[in-house]
C-alpha cells in the first residue's frame, strides 16, 4: 500500500501527474476545486499511473488542501 504525497494545481490547461525530484508528485488538473471535482480527477490520474481501479485509490488526508496524502491499494 504505497502512500504518496501529491501537490495539486487545479485549473490547469492539461491534466498530468509528474514525479518531482524530492519524491513527491505534482498533479495538474483541469477541474476546479468545487464539489470535489479536482479530487475526482486526481484519483483518476493516480489510478491511471499505478494501473489500478479508481476504487483502489483513497485520499487519506488533505481533502480540502492542495497538499494531499494519497493511498494506493495496488
Amino acid at each position: 500500500m504505497p502512500l504518496i504525497q501529491v501537490k495539486v494545481k487545479p485549473g490547469a490547461r492539461t491534466s498530468q501527474l509528474t514525479l518531482l525530484a524530492d519524491g513527491t508528485y505534482r498533479a495538474d488538473v483541469k477541474a476546479l476545486p468545487t464539489d470535489g471535482k479536482a479530487n475526482d480527477e486526481l484519483i483518476r490520474l493516480v489510478s491511471h499511473l499505478f494501473g489500478c481501479s479508481r476504487s483502489d485509490v483513497t485520499i487519506r488526508s488533505g481533502r480540502t488542501s492542495r497538499v494531499k496524502w494519497v493511498e494506493v491499494d495496488a
